[in-house]
């Protein structure tokens, strides 16, 4: 099947029923899972001030409030070890590396939600901010030792039909038997039709910038803010026990 998924962030006012986002949730469950342990939890969000109490860490984006829904997907470690301590086991979680295997079985979680909502005719938008303000996250919906949030997803009936968003080619990301560096040469080629979309030029244009790569590195995702939100993260990953 051919895949044409666009980011949506207008929706109707229809609500998305209870019967069909438990129905969704469910399919989902069968998703791939590290040693068959399901090491997610998601917050569902329906209530208006909740929303609310949730968009500033998603810095006020307005499709947090304007949604039916906002779904949080979250690394739970919290719930195996629950299990484990009442039937005599010895868990030891509180690791990174834990984490790390309940994020991916999270993330796994939530593609396969989106992959079925979208099939289902629902529009979302996945929002890359959770990691950024996680302890506000965290705080907000009381998220206990062991549970970390890795993903939101908005998620309603689409009242727009944006157009479909730019890809690289498949040859900038496979890579035969090993990873091949890449050369100037394959920067150029692998790059220069995205740079030279009439829209990505616009957006240069806007921003005041010579090169589209400048927005990204100068003005969107700069080295002081990612080293910022970097070390928030790693104290709320301490907080929520996964790193000592």
């Amino acid at each position: 099947m051919k895949t044409e998924r666009r980011t949506i962030r207008k929706y109707s006012s229809k609500a998305v029923e209870p019967q069909l986002l438990d129905q969704l949730l469910s399919e989902a469950l069968r998703t791939q899972t590290m040693g068959n342990l399901q090491l997610y939890s998601v917050v569902v969000t329906k209530d208006e001030e909740m929303k609310k109490r949730l968009a500033p860490a998603h810095f006020n984006q307005s499709m947090v409030t304007n949604a039916p829904v906002v779904l949080t997907f979250c690394a739970d470690y919290n719930r195996t070890t629950e299990w484990c301590n009442l039937r005599k086991g010895n868990p030891g979680y509180n690791n990174f590396l834990s984490f790390l295997n309940a994020a991916t079985d999270a993330l796994l979680y939530c593609q396969t939600f989106c992959d079925l909502a979208e099939e289902a005719g629902l529009g979302l938008c996945f929002l890359g901010t959770t990691i950024y303000n996680a302890q506000q996250i965290v705080d907000t919906l009381q998220l206990p030792k062991l549970v970390m949030p890795v993903a939101t997803i908005t998620l309603g009936w689409p009242d727009e039909q944006p157009a479909l968003t730019d890809r690289l080619p498949l040859q900038a990301v496979v890579h035969e038997e090993t990873y091949h560096d890449y050369s100037a040469n394959d920067i150029d080629r692998l790059y220069s039709p995205k740079e030279a979309l009439p829209e990505n030029q616009e957006f240069v244009r806007i921003n005041h910038t010579e090169t589209l790569a400048q927005i990204f590195s100068d003005i969107r995702y700069t080295k002081k803010d990612c080293e910022c939100m970097s070390e928030s993260l790693i104290a709320t990953l301490k907080q929520q026990g996964f790193l000592k």
